[in-house]
């Protein structure tokens, strides 16, 4: 894990065109500011998890066929 030190209003650059700004500190938060291409998914990592879990879950064939052809209209 590469750590850096920056202040409010300073950036770091992740490839050519994703940046990251610090935008405020407010007691034990951060507020960070991220630009990037909108085809680069940004989430929170606990979002991120779930995400992967559920994606695993329709992997294994854990998917309420009933549901789906309810949803589909069959």
């Amino acid at each position: 894990m590469l750590a850096l030190a920056r202040k409010i209003n300073q950036s770091i650059m992740i490839g050519n065109d994703i940046e990251i700004t610090l935008l405020e500190i407010k007691g034990d938060q951060i507020k960070i500011g991220i630009n990037a291409p909108k085809s680069v998914p940004i989430y929170r990592k606990e979002i991120y998890v779930q995400i992967q879990e559920e994606n695993k879950k329709a992997s294994e064939g854990d998917v309420d066929m009933q549901a789906l052809e309810a949803l589909f209209g069959k």
